[in-house]
């Protein structure tokens, strides 16, 4: 026996289609719709970048995505009570985009920065003044490794820049006080300020603490600044000197009180893994707070999403999940209640540049203005 068909009211389709059958259509009119007409990418009437990406929001697939996506980050650079957090996955440093990201900080167009501690090591090359180079795909990975090159997809990262990293963590680390509980913020905080003395190049934690911007790494052991951490720790055992201690906690809890005495929260993410999913977890753990301990709390969650990552949703995992799915975890302002999110399908290293150049452009031609946001101590 074939179980009954479910037929939601007012869409009765048995009666309409009958095995399977077409219908006799009434064709609708777009325009009485008010559909939104797609417009031809006309290069004739490309003048800059800014030009190119508002033209490509006009046209289909990933261009309109970047398009769309760079309306987000404008209206969260135009929003003077939104608080901005960029999270950081995947090999940026490596791939170049540390300057594009340290240009966002150094305009108040990022607030704060949770990152994988490998993006932050591989920065700290380019701001000592080493580079990365291209791979020369004659050679194998074997004499790679036996040449001291660390291959990273088509770029090599010479083992002798992470020794020059490894010196500038023995510099911070030789200054660090060992009744401070250290922690991810702290560190890069104190790294920040070392390069300020002694590097003249720009940086990402450079630009950070110049402009008081928090930068998270929730995996720090997890990257060669942890492994450096521990390297540290087993020598000062050696030396007959205490440990250093280490709590992530303390960075969860100082994220938590900077977001909490926000208006409005705005999230720009590339790619995924921990640091997009260490920063969402912000609503949950604010919720839990609330509903568990007691605690009097205002259930906040991201107003603004912009997020480039070429995953798929169907693999599964966080980078490649919607924003819409966040919403049911109660990360996120759902679009119905004015939450305003972007999603571009596409390689970092092409996306980024081309949003960040063109909102730059907006911005010189119509300032944004000074946001007014208070952090927490």
């Amino acid at each position: 026996m074939k179980p009954k068909s479910v037929v939601k009211q007012g869409h009765n389709k048995e009666s309409r289609h009958q095995e399977g059958a077409g219908i006799d259509r009434k064709l609708h009119d777009p325009v009485s719709d008010r559909l939104i007409p797609l417009e031809p990418l006309d290069l004739d009437k490309i003048r800059s970048i800014d030009d190119l990406v508002r033209a490509m929001s006009k046209t289909a697939f990933t261009g309109r995505q970047l398009g769309e996506a760079a309306d987000v980050l404008e209206a969260m650079a135009r929003d003077q009570e939104c608080f901005v957090v960029m999270t950081l996955a995947g090999a940026m440093t490596v791939a170049k985009q540390g300057l594009v990201i340290a240009e966002l900080i150094d305009r108040g167009m990022v607030n704060a920065i949770v990152s994988t501690g490998a993006l932050m090591a591989h920065g700290l090359v380019e701001a000592t003044g080493r580079a990365h180079f291209r791979n020369n795909p004659e050679l194998s990975d074997e004499e790679l490794y036996e040449a001291g090159y660390n291959r990273v997809y088509d770029t090599l990262e010479p083992e002798q820049n992470l020794d020059d990293v490894e010196r500038v963590m023995a510099a911070v680390f030789g200054g660090w006080d060992a009744n401070d509980v250290m922690c991810s913020y702290k560190l890069n905080r104190a790294i920040g300020a070392h390069l300020t003395k002694r590097e003249k190049e720009r940086g990402i934690l450079k630009s950070a603490y110049g402009k008081n911007v928090p930068v998270f790494v929730p995996a720090f052991s997890d990257s060669e600044l942890g492994l450096d951490y521990a390297l540290t720790n087993r020598e000062r055992d050696k030396q007959g000197k205490p440990r250093f201690r280490f709590d992530p906690f303390e960075d969860l809890e100082y994220f938590a009180a900077t977001l909490l005495s926000q208006k409005r929260l705005g999230i720009f993410t590339i790619g995924g893994g921990v640091p997009r999913n260490w920063s969402q977890q912000f609503g949950p753990f604010i919720e839990l707070r609330h509903r568990r301990g007691g605690e009097d709390l205002p259930l906040k969650r991201y107003h603004y999403g912009l997020r480039i990552c070429p995953e798929p949703v169907y693999w599964g995992g966080l980078s490649g999940s919607p924003y819409s799915e966040a919403v049911s975890w109660g990360k996120f302002v759902p679009p119905a209640e004015g939450g305003k999110f972007g999603e571009v399908f596409v390689d970092a290293t092409v996306g980024l540049p081309l949003i960040v150049a063109a909102v730059l452009e907006r911005l010189k031609k119509k300032p944004a203005g000074k946001k007014k946001v208070a952090k927490a101590d």
